[in-house]
């Protein structure tokens, strides 16, 4: 189960990094950057849960606990992706990783990781795996 969901994660985070190229060159001039990492969040957690739900049946989860499982570990892995993509490739600084944390300063990553971590106990639970 763990290595289906690991490679799941790899999917996820391939269609998000996709998501956000397609983000910087088809929305950053019309709205901004900053209002089109805020649209993007909820693009890009209609993904991700389409990717779940077409996901873990095959994954194989049949407890809550499997579930809360692949959420945890997906949302470590997808925050050290974000975060060490920002600071090594991108150099933000971590003031700027964290404003796209911080929904006080526009920024509504935060909301998207906790889409992430629920998605497995959502789509198993309106499938009817658990």
């Amino acid at each position: 189960m763990i290595i289906k969901a690991l490679l799941i994660f790899v999917l996820i985070a391939a269609a998000e990094t996709i998501h956000g190229i397609l983000r910087i060159r088809y929305l950053n001039r019309p709205l901004g950057d900053r209002r089109a990492r805020q649209v993007s969040v909820f693009t890009g957690s209609i993904i991700l849960n389409v990717t779940a739900w077409l996901a873990i049946p095959w994954i194989g989860v049949s407890t809550l606990s499997d579930c809360v499982v692949i959420g945890l570990l997906w949302l470590v892995l997808m925050l050290t992706f974000d975060i060490g993509l920002g600071r090594l490739y991108f150099k933000f600084s971590w003031k700027r990783i964290g404003n796209d944390f911080d929904p006080r300063k526009g920024g509504f990553l935060g909301f998207g990781m906790v889409v992430l971590f629920f998605a497995p106990i959502l789509v198993a639970k309106l499938r009817g795996l658990i």
